[in-house]
């Protein structure tokens, strides 16, 4: 081992006029543009996970390593590393190469120690930090491997989103909100961060489901005070409740 220390439900009108706003470059879904600030800006930064899963007995552990904070996943190591290559170094069954990511956040801030581990391993020559675990059950799906599932992830941190800036939702049957974390290139290599907007056009959205974009007029800050309920769409873009 080497271990280191998504229907819109938003007015059709308003969708349209922002999306001719983008084509043109106008400002009501702009690109998001380099910052100076000593607070990182990290709307639509990439990124890359690595979730290899360890089986002990009747349960299973799957650890969230992400590049955040190390670097933005170098596409030539990652484009190399396999599956085989994880669970040789991390001592696991299976893994999950999730990615390349962009985040759909603003600012993010680790709250506790579910998230705050200072673990670090080394996937493939990719550093990456602990972000998160998931125990589950032998045998049941894991976080990520299913669409328009909902895990829990043990994770302590809080995501903001600045206002003046989109965010992009899917509403579940039951009427749980889930806010875009960020968007993947997994599945759709093209997918950019002006998609995001048409991405219902995009979606195989199951019976009762919805996806909507709006402005936020304020801040808003999502605290998983420990427990987060992701859920991701079938082009494994990833959500987090918000209600």
């Amino acid at each position: 081992m080497k271990k280191q220390t998504r229907g819109i439900g938003i007015m059709t009108a308003l969708f349209l006029a922002a999306a001719a706003l983008v084509a043109t470059g106008g400002s009501a879904f702009a690109q998001p543009q380099p910052t100076s600030s000593a607070k990182q800006e990290l709307r639509d930064v990439r990124y890359c996970e690595v979730i290899p899963s360890v089986q002990n007995g009747s349960t299973v552990t799957s650890y969230i390593y992400n590049t955040l904070g190390f670097n933005n996943c170098p596409p030539g190591k990652w484009n190399k590393l396999t599956e085989s290559e994880v669970n040789q170094e991390f001592g696991s069954q299976k893994a999950q190469l999730n990615g390349p990511r962009h985040w759909v956040l603003d600012h993010i801030q680790s709250t506790g120690s579910a998230t705050s581990t200072g673990k670090a391993f080394t996937f493939g020559g990719i550093e990456m930090g602990l972000d998160g675990t998931l125990t589950t059950p032998t045998g049941q799906s894991t976080v990520g491997e299913q669409a328009y599932v909902v895990n829990k992830v043990n994770r302590d941190t809080i995501w903001t989103y600045d206002a003046g800036k989109p965010i992009f939702e899917l509403t579940a049957p039951e009427g749980h909100v889930y806010v875009m974390q960020s968007y993947s290139q997994l599945v759709d290599k093209k997918l950019h961060y002006r998609d995001l907007p048409r991405l219902a056009c995009l979606l195989k959205l199951p019976a009762g489901w919805s996806y909507t974009w709006k402005q936020l007029t304020r801040t808003l800050q999502l605290n998983s005070n420990g427990l987060a309920y992701i859920v991701n769409d079938n082009l494994f873009d990833t959500y987090q409740r918000i209600s």
